[in-house]
């Protein structure tokens, strides 16, 4: 903007008359004035204004070029004021599709922390896997994809990436709670309540049992974590979530850590359709995710 800043040169002197007092309005030096208003009257080949012995007067060309300043300044102003607009983010829709371990707390707390700032952006989030998450991506059914374990496709962009652990839950009272860490083959001698196959920490537990002689017989098999969840009531039964997914705030269950060797991590993804131009409020929160996924990668 600095070429609308030395316009401003010559604004001040047809408003004021006089090079030295619009110097001191500018802050600048009355030289540097000057020189400005000679450059741009070389280059137009006509004076600007004429020099009376008591002050500036602007010419017929003056007038027309102070009319093209004057214009010019309007228009930025209005487009200042839609960057601000832009830039506040006062309002606007952001569509997201989430993994369910994210409902309880983490995208909640998001959402909530984001709007403190942007009261007006209003949010459309859909639950679902990484199959479901891409295939709205793809149909422009949603701008972000917040999910486990989104692959890595050439049309779908990974903007962040964050590890997550799988975490065994119980009941604050079940035989194993009182311990730190568990091991899968403990696990298997109670009652398992597990997530169906399309769900990202079930998917990582099948992907270690393949590769060992632990066999898990699931008494129930739901796609809803809420659920299960409910199912551990009996104090005896397991299930199995994400990490992000275990801060419930209830005293009832506990979370414990999983210390077979070996035990594959999940990919908590941050994704949006490649070559697609996100709407600015979605880009925002996308930035703004990205910063809270990166104070969990710090946090863990």
């Amino acid at each position: 903007m600095n070429h609308l800043r030395l316009l401003r040169y010559v604004d001040e002197v047809a408003r004021i008359g006089s090079i030295r007092q619009a110097a001191e309005r500018l802050h600048v030096a009355p030289s540097a004035v000057n020189r400005r208003i000679q450059d741009i009257e070389e280059e137009l080949g006509t004076p600007l204004f004429e020099r009376l012995p008591r002050g500036m007067r602007l010419t017929a060309a003056g007038e027309l070029f102070v009319r093209y300043v004057r214009d010019r300044g309007a228009e930025l102003e209005r487009v200042r004021s839609e960057i601000e607009e832009l830039q506040g983010l006062r309002r606007g829709r952001v569509r997201l599709v989430a993994s369910q371990a994210l409902a309880p707390r983490f995208l909640p707390a998001a959402i909530a922390a984001f709007r403190e700032t942007h009261p007006l952006v209003a949010f459309d989030a859909r639950i679902g896997d990484h199959v479901q998450a891409a295939e709205a991506l793809r149909s422009l059914d949603t701008d972000l994809a917040l999910v486990f374990n989104l692959p890595a496709e050439s049309d779908i962009q990974r903007l962040d990436v964050a590890g997550q652990r799988l975490m065994a839950m119980m009941h604050a009272e079940h035989p194993l709670a009182g311990r730190s860490a568990l091991r899968l083959r403990d696990c298997a001698d109670y009652p398992l309540v597990l997530p169906n196959r399309d769900i990202g920490g079930r998917q990582l537990l099948e992907r270690f049992l393949s590769r060992s002689s632990i066999r898990f017989q699931p008494m129930v098999e739901s796609n809803s974590f809420e659920f299960l969840l409910g199912c551990l009531a009996d104090r005896q039964s397991i299930t199995f979530q994400m990490a992000i997914g275990t801060d419930l705030a209830t005293p009832d269950l506990v979370a414990r850590a999983i210390e077979d060797r070996a035990f594959p991590q999940g990919e908590l993804v941050l994704g949006c359709l490649r070559g697609r131009q996100l709407p600015v409020i979605a880009y925002a929160f996308a930035e703004f995710l990205r910063e809270r996924l990166t104070a969990l990668g710090a946090d863990g």
